[in-house]
């Protein structure tokens, strides 16, 4: 069964789409538009404002004005909380139409939109609007030794970067705008927001939702287009303090470089390639539990549990078990209430895990389950499992972005956290045993930002969120997010 197209919907993507920028939707300077396809299909789902840097020049100096000027930056931490929390009602309000929204956009499941990406979404304004009163500086006590007998008054005060370049990736596009957007204004930043070029969407309607919210014109701008002309702009862009950025670690390495010419602060939330770890006296929601880690949102995931190791003796039952549930997965347009597995999200995807997958089986992988395309029409990828594989190969070693999952066998706790560890990535892990001590014992030894134990996938505004190693720099959420947006500034007087 189709879900039914809500009126707004049909309404937003049959509407060419702008730039927003200082409170108004504009052309691009260029005049150029750019299609954003619907991945089930391959059809044209909406057309799209193709900025660049001319663009981007005009939303920053938008967002330096409203910065330096206000209103927002003479409005209370109070004020600027209770529009933040607007903000976050106006999302739930409209969860079915940001739901099929990211649907037809993105590929996901409308079902899984309308229950975890828009409540998570709303969620993280509603929590960052109770940070906005909340970010404080300490009093310090001084013993200079130089200065005997000298009396100070010393204290720090914790101020908003300024104007920040944010940019997001197309794998949950409405909850990474909330990620980056909610810590900012509640800082006391401003922002130009650039979405992916794929899924610009639902940062466009979230931008009509904030101004709807009374954030004052400047203070979000959004700018659509690509990657390299757009996105390179914007973290190039002297007027810009501070650069955030979730993406691939090539990417990410391209961002660092751009942003040293006047040494902005930068920000990362990068790629995985995250072990997913089975003790044998686990118990049988293991094998639920390690297919959910990889299959999850198409395993278009950045923490994705993409590398399991499973203990000897329950190798076999495990990789069955998982093996069982990815052949039993739906796949099916995200707009269909059946659909437990959309499409990769666009046809450069589906190329790139296709091609990833015939080298894996050529370098001698063997697919239990899945193992190539789905279907002729979209960007379909059967959810796979690959066994007889080793640590040098391709699939072993470079993030897929895919519904695909590599299993080896392991024999010990030392072992297990050597392989665990022998990646350049440290984004996530996951720990499956009823040995709690065990499982506290091993997650000391794994370099991960966030290790899950007995679950996967588990998020919350509260909790942070980020990467060791080449996994990025820095966490979003939680009150660790807020050192991302902030400047710390220490006054001493001599009394």
């Amino acid at each position: 069964m189709t879900v039914t197209l809500d009126k707004n919907v049909e309404a937003f993507t049959a509407t060419p789409h702008k730039l927003f920028i200082d409170g108004q939707w504009a052309d691009a300077a260029s005049g150029k538009t750019f299609e954003t396809p619907d991945p089930a299909t391959g059809e044209t789902l909406a057309h799209i404002a193709e900025g660049d840097a001319e663009d981007i020049g005009r939303a920053v100096r938008a967002a330096r004005k409203a910065f330096e000027e206000g209103p927002w930056s003479k409005m209370t931490p109070s004020e600027r909380g209770r529009i933040i929390w607007k903000i976050g009602d106006l999302i739930a309000e409209h969860n079915d139409e940001l739901a099929q929204l990211e649907s037809l956009d993105n590929g996901k499941p409308y079902a899984v939109a309308k229950v975890a990406d828009v409540p998570l979404s709303a969620d993280m304004f509603w929590y960052m609007a109770g940070w906005a009163t909340k970010i404080e500086g300490n009093s310090l006590s001084l013993s200079v030794p130089y200065m005997p007998g000298a009396n100070f008054h010393s204290y720090t005060l914790r101020e908003p970067v300024g104007v920040v370049g944010q940019i997001i990736p197309w794998n949950f596009p409405l909850l990474m705008a909330a990620w980056k957007l909610a810590p900012a204004l509640a800082t006391g930043c401003t922002v130009v927001l650039k979405p992916a070029e794929q899924t610009p969407l639902t940062s466009l309607r979230l931008a009509e939702l904030i101004a709807e919210a009374g954030v004052p014109d400047g203070v979000v701008n959004v700018v659509t287009g690509f990657g390299e002309t757009a996105g390179g702009a914007l973290a190039a862009h002297p007027g810009v303090d501070k650069v955030a950025f979730t993406g691939s670690t090539d990417v990410g390495r391209l961002i660092v470089h751009a942003a040293a010419g006047n040494l902005k602060k930068v920000s990362l939330e990068l790629g995985g390639k995250s072990p997913n770890i089975v003790f044998s006296d686990a118990d049988s929601s293991a094998v639920q539990g390690a297919a959910n880690a990889i299959f999850f949102n198409h395993g278009q995931c950045c923490v994705a549990g993409s590398r399991l190791f499973v203990e000897q003796s329950r190798f076999d039952d495990v990789v069955q078990g998982v093996a069982d549930i990815a052949k039993s997965i739906k796949l099916g347009p995200g707009m269909h209430m059946e659909t437990q597995m959309g499409p990769m999200v666009s046809a450069e995807q589906l190329e790139r895990v296709s091609g990833l997958l015939e080298v894996g089986k050529a370098e001698g992988a063997t697919a239990v389950a899945g193992g190539g395309r789905f279907g002729d029409r979209g960007y379909f990828i059967e959810p796979t499992v690959l066994t007889n594989v080793h640590g040098e190969m391709k699939v072993v070693r470079e993030e897929i972005f895919g519904p695909v999952v590599v299993a080896a066998p392991f024999s010990d706790l030392d072992e297990i956290a050597a392989k665990a560890n022998d990646t350049p990535y440290g984004l996530g892990a996951g720990i499956w045993t009823r040995d709690i001590s065990k499982a506290h014992a091993l997650a000391k030894k794994l370099k991960a930002g966030s290790v899950y134990i007995n679950c996967y996938n588990v998020f919350d505004a509260a909790l942070p969120f980020g990467g060791y190693k080449e996994s990025g720099w820095g966490r979003e959420m939680g009150h660790e997010v807020l050192n991302n947006y902030t400047e710390v500034k220490a006054v001493t007087t001599l009394l």
